[in-house]
């Protein structure tokens, strides 16, 4: 079976499962980065956390941009790496000043996805799934971001090499996407994966894609 294939049978499976889930308008783009950003290593809950105090600190994002390192860092400490990450929002927001005048990410909107994609990853801080969750959830762009959930039943599944870096994965994985199911089919993977398909003790009982996962046919045998 081609992967293109197997990937339109799973994304039927776990749509069957847990629904088709759907996202909602268009997000302030430049809310949608910084967010995102802060969602890195970290839970949701956190991120949250770290987002709602640097608002609370901050009410704009000029007053962000003017504002000491350290001040940003203590908003945003309970999202982690808060030193790492104040400095990628800091120094992001100096660019957007300079380079358009205004600090607003509006413009995105108007440029294609590769375009958009390669402007958001030029910034230090700023990967590939970090810009593909802001097309994403933001823009509604066509994207599939590839979280740790969706990488670990990626490789459990047969989409990529055992050895498939997250980078490569964005790579990799798009093509086989069923056509128009990023978004649903990128939802569903992280609640199965959080749900279900756990890295330690995956509930292999309770899958219904043991007959298309190599980690499951390994494990018992069966296959």
């Amino acid at each position: 079976m081609e992967l293109k294939q197997k990937a339109a049978i799973i994304s039927d499976a776990l749509e069957a499962l847990l629904g088709v889930p759907t996202r909602g308008g268009p997000e302030n783009v430049l809310d949608s980065l910084i967010l995102t950003v802060l969602s890195q290593n970290t839970t949701d809950v956190s991120r949250d956390k770290g987002y709602a105090r640097l608002r609370e600190h901050f009410p704009t994002w000029e007053a962000v941009l003017h504002a000491d390192e350290s001040d940003i860092i203590d908003a945003i400490r309970i999202a982690g790496l808060s030193k790492q990450k104040s400095r990628t929002i800091k120094n992001f927001l100096a660019w957007l000043k300079e380079e358009h005048g205004d600090l607003s990410l509006a413009f995105i909107h108007d440029m294609e996805t590769e375009a958009a994609l390669a402007l958001l990853c030029q910034h230090k801080g700023i990967g590939i799934k970090t810009a593909s969750v802001v097309l994403s959830f933001a823009c509604g762009r066509e994207v599939f971001p590839v979280d740790t959930h969706i990488l670990r039943i990626s490789k459990r599944l047969g989409f990529i090499p055992q050895n498939c870096s997250a980078e490569k994965a964005h790579q990799v994985l798009p093509p086989i996407v069923p056509e128009g199911k990023a978004y649903p089919f990128h939802m569903n993977l992280i609640y199965f994966g959080r749900q279900i398909c756990n890295a330690r003790k995956p509930l292999c009982e309770k899958c219904p894609l043991t007959a298309h996962c190599l980690y499951f046919a390994e494990e018992t045998g069966i296959g």
